[in-house]
């Protein structure tokens, strides 16, 4: 609902008046508000709009200022255009979609399947010719259909990549498709007069600001988990610069709890409310917009930050662009959008009727004042949704195949960042169902995304996939073992799976619990304030890892050469150590210790009838030792620079002295540890420069990478079009053209198309 004074953009037009061509002046407003009750200056409806289904109906058709819709249009079309670039992964799309890779997919039905790669860039082209009509206002309803039938399409068919800010995505795109987006500011007015400039009901506005009101309260009701409100979920987000002017008046500790997490708590649950409040919005805007802003340096989240700024001037009236636009230069406002308050009946809307005199009605369009069958509609579909809406989020009871330790498929709970996962061991096992001979597999072999790890649903359709791959390599009835190592929000390392079973035969669906699903081990959790000390106590060299496990359940381990002084000790619960070469057994119990040898395996059972914890503690001696040669490699570099060292260099150090030339040209040096020490120091140097860069330098940066990115994008979808219109060329000039999409800016770092490979999973294809 909109209200007048209190809640934005209230349920009338923005100059109060409902006619199209009714004016008031001043005397007459003030008039007209005096006789406004409380509730209706409040809320911007009366009680009576409410008593009975006829007065709600013409309540939500009430005709509204199309403007700020039509703004909020342009910019969601403009940013879904950009995200088909970026986040939907044109520009690699060869990478996924690369036909005849043994390549397991995880889409949400298994009948789905993605086209041949020429089709799938032509499926991306529907999505963003469909976006770019969607922003000017060209053929709108087909361009919202050519935008949502291929984006659900992709984003259905694959769950690995789903998240809440994607969902959104689609949502919007689907009200746009219903709504009366192109009546302001589009090329559709300029070819239909009749249009243009008309009136919208508002329904339109309820269904977008209950929106967004809903993505904003829910995750903050989603915030009130224990886990977030002790300031488990994110701590690692307070040693972010971002937070650096924090830390000036308090510790690192306190800027965690309280502004990371304290602070968004309470944004996601009073934003949704505020932003409709005359007296609050400007004052939520600017922590709306901070958030989102630091959320576009923190995360990977492509254009979700400034999405959620588009959608915040949706709660002001409706009438801001006119107002707005309306102070530039005249000159300019053949460019800009209209400004003129004269607006155009439209059949959408339900008008009240009122007397007038006979030259009011020769003046006034024929409006229309009769409740129709889509009037009706459109307020049952808004009911429906809204419900829908908040029903979602909390339906996890019904598609419980697909709970786990968090309850749903990621994506529609708005449960944003509210888990944080680290994953410290993870085992394939194959069993040859006919030989019985057993082997391992490759963690994400065959997979392009390691999401599969923590959900159910897609671990037993990897299951499933490598049964029928593994065939090829004459691995008969493969059974496929999963043993998964998770921390979630810094609890001990605990198995997800049970590895005992086998996930292929194992029974799943989408209606019951998963019988194969560890349980998290809750009542553990006190332990993280006492993990906090533990690794307090310890210098700067010890790691630390925290494991619990199971009854009868034991961990396979092995210990690289690099850790040379490695440990157990017992924290609760009683094991069984077994060093597999020295066939030998070890009982410890709680405050015992063992030490693990380096490059063996070993074996840890729990032999308590409770669960066992218990805590490796290890120093990776190589990198220890590696660092004390770069301290002294590096004293002895500032001995050369000051001209202090008198001793002649052998001449494996000689490289030093040559390596503060500012040409960065690459220094020779045959001894390993002298040349790592080299490239260690441009990194560092590299890595200095571009943070003292000035705002222009970086924006260059920025827009170069941006370049190149969108680039190899068209490029790419220029050759697909081209081979399904003409056909395959030779397989020469298909491997130039090719070479010449991924053409990198002249400064790229050598590493980048390794970073290319690692985001799409495809290195080991």
């Amino acid at each position: 609902m909109e209200t007048r004074d209190a809640v934005a953009a209230a349920l009338v037009s923005g100059d109060g008046s409902e006619g199209p061509t009714a004016k008031m002046d001043a005397v007459g407003k003030q008039d007209k508000a005096q006789t406004k009750s409380k509730m209706e200056q409040l809320f911007g409806f009366k009680r009576e709009d409410l008593t009975s289904w006829q007065s709600f109906v013409t309540l939500l058709n009430r005709p509204t200022d199309p403007a700020s819709l039509g703004i909020f249009r342009c910019l969601f079309g403009l940013l879904m255009a950009i995200d088909v670039t970026q986040e939907r992964g044109l520009s690699h799309l060869d990478y996924k979609y690369l036909d005849g890779a043994p390549v397991c997919r995880f889409p949400l039905f298994n009948f789905l399947q993605p086209l041949p790669m020429d089709w799938m860039y032509l499926v991306y082209v529907v999505m963003f010719l469909g976006s770019l009509g969607i922003m000017l206002g060209c053929f709108y309803r087909l361009s919202c259909l050519m935008f949502i039938s291929s984006y659900w399409y992709v984003f259905f068919l694959d769950k690995t990549v789903w998240n809440n800010h994607s969902y959104l995505y689609g949502l919007i795109g689907f009200q746009l498709t219903l709504m009366d987006g192109n009546r302001y500011w589009s090329i559709d007015g300029l070819r239909r007069p009749s249009i243009r400039n008309a009136q919208v009901p508002l329904w339109n506005y309820t269904l977008l600001r209950i929106q967004i009101f809903i993505v904003y309260f829910i995750a903050g009701i989603k915030k009130l988990d224990a886990d977030w409100v002790e300031g488990y979920s994110m701590s690692y987000l307070a040693h972010h610069w971002l937070f650096d002017p924090f830390k000036v008046i308090l510790p690192v500790e306190l800027v965690n709890l309280l502004v990371v997490h304290g602070g968004g708590l309470i944004l996601d649950l009073t934003a949704g409310f505020l932003l409709f409040f005359d007296a609050t919005r400007p004052y939520v805007f600017f922590f709306v917009t901070y958030f989102h802003c630091m959320n576009s340096q923190l995360f990977s989240i492509g254009m979700f930050p400034y999405a959620m700024m588009a959608t915040s001037p949706l709660f002001c009236y409706a009438d801001w662009p006119r107002r707005f636009f309306g102070c530039f230069p005249s000159f300019l406002r053949a460019v800009l959008p209209l400004t003129s308050q004269d607006l155009q009946p439209s059949a959408s809307c339900v008008y009240p009727e009122k007397p007038s005199t006979g030259a009011e009605r020769q003046e006034t369009p024929p409006k229309s004042s009769k409740l129709r069958l889509k009037h009706k509609l459109a307020a049952i579909f808004t009911v429906v949704y809204i419900v829908e809406q908040f029903f979602l989020p909390y339906s996890h009871f019904i598609t419980q195949g697909y709970n786990n330790w968090t309850n749903g498929l990621y994506g529609y709970s708005w449960d944003m960042m509210v888990h944080s996962r680290s994953h410290q061991h993870v085992k394939i096992t194959y069993k040859d169902g006919k030989t019985g001979d057993v082997g391992y597999l490759n963690p994400g072999v065959f997979a392009q995304n390691r999401r599969w790890k923590d959900h159910g649903d897609m671990l037993k359709q990897y299951a499933t996939c490598l049964s029928q791959l593994l065939p090829r390599y004459n691995i008969s009835d493969p059974e496929i073992y999963f043993d998964i190592w998770v921390s979630i929000n810094e609890r001990f390392q605990q198995r997800i799976f049970d590895p005992r079973v086998d996930i292929v035969k194992a029974d799943w669906s989408p209606f019951r619990p998963n019988s194969w699903l560890m349980p998290l081990l809750v009542d553990l959790s006190p332990w993280r304030t006492k993990f906090q000390e533990i690794e307090g106590s310890l210098d700067n060299q010890t790691e630390i890892v925290f494991i619990a496990d199971f009854p009868g359940l034991h961990l396979e381990n092995f210990v690289s050469e690099d850790l040379g002084n490695t440990s157990i000790h017992v924290l609760q619960g009683q094991v069984n150590v077994e060093i597999v070469e020295e066939k030998k057994n070890y009982t410890l119990k709680p405050g015992e210790q063992k030490k693990v040898p380096a490059g063996a395996y070993h074996k840890v059972y729990t032999v308590s009838e409770e669960h066992s914890c218990y805590m490796y503690i290890y120093v990776n001696t190589t990198e220890a030792a590696l660092l004390e040669n770069f301290s002294r490699l590096m004293e002895l570099q500032e001995r050369i620079r000051n001209g202090t060292e008198t001793e002649p260099l052998p001449p494996e150090l000689q490289p030093l002295m040559a390596a503060d030339n500012e040409d960065g040209s690459e220094v020779n040096a045959t001894d390993p540890i002298v040349r790592l020490f080299l490239k260690r120091q441009r990194r560092i140097k590299e890595v200095k420069k571009r943070r003292e860069a000035g705002m222009l330098e970086r924006l260059d940066r920025f827009a170069v990478r941006k370049y190149y990115t969108i680039r190899r994008g068209f490029l790419m979808t220029a050759i697909a079009l081209r081979n399904l219109a003409v056909g395959l060329p030779p397989l020469e000039q298909l491997r130039r053209e090719v070479a010449f999409a991924n053409m990198k800016e002249p400064q790229a770092e050598t590493n980048q198309d390794e970073s290319l490979q690692a985001e799409v999973g495809h290195g080991e294809l």
